[in-house]
């Protein structure tokens, strides 16, 4: 994502299941960004042509005296030139985007138009599920799929990812004890979670919980067992 912004490619794709991390990901790259980047981060794609224009330009800081497509839209534009003027670049971050019609991913297109002879003024990163993708490949919006350069798929974590996503996480939050779960709970709450982080973590932190209840310093596989079976809706009186 920071090659694609940084080498003013246009148009990204990032797909993952959900509970994969996408949104995590877009706010870490949010994080890292520097002060000669600006952004707009939408979340809500569940809104009209006329309504995602108007939140792509609040995002953004503008302040328009009517809300019209046109004035917007001259607006954006001089905004994004000014922003090359003063050697910025500019990325709009779409999340949930297989949620946005038709229509409305063409009107995200046409904003890729605003650019000069020799710069794209806009980075457009799409964040969504896999639909996403099986959207994008449809025949109206052909034109649209031609103009993504990167594409990344998100793929869950396997079984050596986990143990260590497990263990940074723990680090993070001030354990100094990295093997607070056993071998074997990690096995369980992999074939739980299917290495999705989301799942992940409400695992451990459910187990984490009956650990501490249960005045447990470490966390095996019958702790997991029962957590997962009250987070799958099976009431285990000791979970």
């Amino acid at each position: 994502m920071q090659y694609g912004i940084q080498e003013r490619m246009g148009f990204l794709e990032i797909t993952g299941e959900i509970g994969a991390g996408k949104t995590t990901v877009c706010k870490a790259l949010l994080n890292q960004l520097d002060s000669h980047t600006k952004t707009a981060f939408i979340l809500n794609g569940n809104l009209s042509e006329l309504q995602l224009l108007q939140a792509i330009v609040e995002d953004f800081g503008l302040q328009v005296k009517s809300k019209n497509k046109i004035t917007m839209l001259n607006e954006l534009n001089k905004f994004l030139l000014e922003q090359l003027e003063h050697g910025n670049n500019v990325v709009l971050i779409i999340d949930e985007a297989q949620n946005l019609k038709p229509s409305l991913l063409e009107q995200v297109r046409l904003l890729s138009n605003l650019e000069t002879e020799k710069e794209k003024l806009l980075q457009i990163i799409l964040v969504g599920q896999p639909e996403l993708k099986e959207k994008l490949a449809s025949r109206e919006l052909k034109q649209l799929r031609q103009r993504i350069t990167i594409r990344y798929h998100i793929a869950p974590l396997s079984r050596h990812e986990v143990e260590s996503y497990v263990s940074h996480r723990l680090r993070v939050a001030g354990c100094a004890n990295g093997d607070i779960f056993k071998k074997d709970a990690i096995e369980d709450i992999f074939r739980f979670s299917g290495g999705i982080p989301r799942l992940i973590n409400i695992a451990c932190d459910k187990s984490l919980l009956a650990g501490y209840i249960a005045d447990r310093k470490t966390i095996d596989s019958d702790v997991v067992k029962k957590c997962i079976k009250e987070i799958e809706g099976v009431f285990d009186e000791h979970c």
